[in-house]
Order: structure tokens, then sequence, then C-alpha cells
């Protein structure tokens, strides 16, 4: 028996009624609602001590800017990439500490209910996609269930990617450009009073956008083990791609130009890394289909 017939019959005898697969399915279902509620509720009851690590770049970018001076002398930016990954100590006094504002007598509750929620999803994100891997395996080849276990493995490990990037390097250098906007002169004053929701809306928006967009790489190597696209095709649409790439970093990014090379640059890097992926998969189909092909003895 060919290992295509073997796959075929496997499939065959994983058959179900409908009925059976609502079960599954309910099944799957519940397990994802509670692991989700278990995640939001630990996550909740950390709400404060998540929060205050959401604003750590807020502090060092505020306490940095402000020991920089006027002038913007005595900082670098890798100061303020080390400050905001603890490699190097927040300068002391008033400085290191920002202040944010609140202005809804349950703006705070609905902050921590959202800062919880996002937690949620990135908790339990494991246990979800191990459901959905558990419920679509049946209905797969083997060699698909072999393609399918690495995109779960890359997905959270990409969206982590993305999020450090946030976090590390593109939010200290947002809120240092924003402090930078303030104006202090005589009888005017344009302090930067940002509020919590505000921040953190976007926080968890940077971090939601970045990962999203850093799982190019996944869905371009998806199409292209369907066969819905090529690596000639990606090579050949690359200064397409690179203008669709800067269009989406202005729109997710904050408007200035930083914040857009630093979102941009990494996708069309990954974008490359998308292309040589493809590539790979058409040379394992080729030598595949190769070795596939049956002998014929000549005849005598």
């Amino acid at each position: 028996m060919s290992r295509i017939e073997q796959d075929e019959a496997e499939i065959e005898a994983s058959r179900a009624p409908l009925m059976d697969h609502l079960i599954e399915l309910r099944k799957r279902l519940v397990i994802c609602v509670v692991a989700f509620v278990i995640a939001f509720l630990v996550c909740f009851y950390f709400a404060a001590e998540i929060q205050l690590i959401l604003i750590h770049p807020f502090q060092a970018a505020s306490a940095l800017h402000a020991a920089a001076g006027p002038n913007g002398h005595g900082a670098s930016p890798f100061d303020l990439i080390a400050a905001t990954a603890w490699l190097k100590p927040i300068p002391a006094g008033g400085q290191s500490t920002v202040e944010l504002i609140a202005t809804a007598p349950l703006e705070q509750l609905f902050t921590k209910m959202k800062i919880a929620g996002f937690g949620a999803v990135v908790m339990a994100f494991p246990v979800l996609a191990y459901q959905l891997y558990r419920f679509v395996a049946p209905g797969l080849y083997r060699n698909e269930k072999g393609a399918f276990l690495p995109f779960l493995i890359a997905a959270p490990l990409l969206f982590a990617l993305g999020g450090a990037l946030v976090y590390f390097v593109m939010l200290p250098f947002v809120m240092w450009f924003s402090l930078g906007q303030q104006v202090a002169s005589a009888g005017v004053t344009v302090a930067l009073l940002p509020k919590i929701s505000e921040y953190l809306n976007l926080v968890t928006a940077l971090l939601l956008a970045f990962g999203l967009c850093f799982q190019l790489p996944i869905v371009m190597t998806l199409l292209g083990l369907a066969g819905i696209i090529s690596s000639k095709v990606m090579a050949e649409g690359r200064r397409y791609a690179i203008v669709a790439v800067v269009v989406v970093a202005a729109v997710v990014t904050p408007p200035d130009p930083i914040s857009q090379l630093m979102l941009a640059v990494p996708l069309v890097l990954l974008y490359e890394i998308s292309i040589w992926c493809v590539r790979l998969i058409e040379f394992r189909r080729r030598s595949a289909d190769g070795a596939e092909v049956p002998r014929t003895e000549p005849e005598p």
C-alpha cells in the first residue's frame, strides 16, 4: 500500500457522523473557554503588576529624557533600550516618576479588565492552538500533520518577537518622541499627561499589530504549501510588497518616521525570509515528486 493510500485509509477510519463532530467541537470550545477564564482571572489578579510592567518603557523614557536636559545631550538610544530592558538603572529622583491620569470613576477598573483580557489571550494561546490542532488533525494527511505542528510553535515565537520589538525598542522611542513635543516657556507650559486607558490602548494596539504582522512568514509559507503562491511570483512582486509594507506601517504605527521604519524594515526582511521558505517547500516538493516516479526497466 502506498503512502497516499495509507493516509486516505487513516482519514476514512477517522470519519464520524455530524453529531460526533459537533460533540467534539463543543468539547474543544469548552476547554478553550475554561482556559481563557482561568487565564483572565489570573491576569486580573495581577493586573496592577502587569500595568506597572507596561508603563515601564514610559518611565524609562521619561527619566532619561529629563536627565538628558533641554538639548537632549547625555543620553543615547542605547541607554534608552538598556534602561527599558533593566540592563541599566533608571536615574533616581522625581524624574523617574511618571504621571498618568484617569478621568472617569471606573476608568481604572475597565483598564485592568482590558489588560486581563489581552493577557488571557496571550496566556491561553497554547491551549487554544492545541485544541484547534486536535480538532482538525483527524482530517489531515500524515505529512500535513507534520507540517502543521511547526507553525503552532513558530506563531507564538514570532508574536513574542514582534512584542519584544515593541516593548524594548519602539515604545520607549515613541514616548521619548512624545516627551520631546512638550512646551516649557515663560507663561506657557504644555506637559504630557496621558490617560492611563489611552496609553495602555496604544501599548496593546502596538503589541497586537506587530505580533500579527510578524506572522507574515507563516501566512506566506502556508499559501506556498497550498500551492496558491510561488516563490517566483513573490520575488517578482517584491516592489509591490514593499509598498504594501510601508502602507501597513504607516497605518498601524504612530505618525512618526522612526516608528514606521521600526515596523517596515523587519517586515521587509520577513518577506525575504518568506520567499526562501516557499522556495524550500518547492524544492522538497519537486524532490518528493521525483522520488515517487516509478522506474521502468528497459526492454531486453
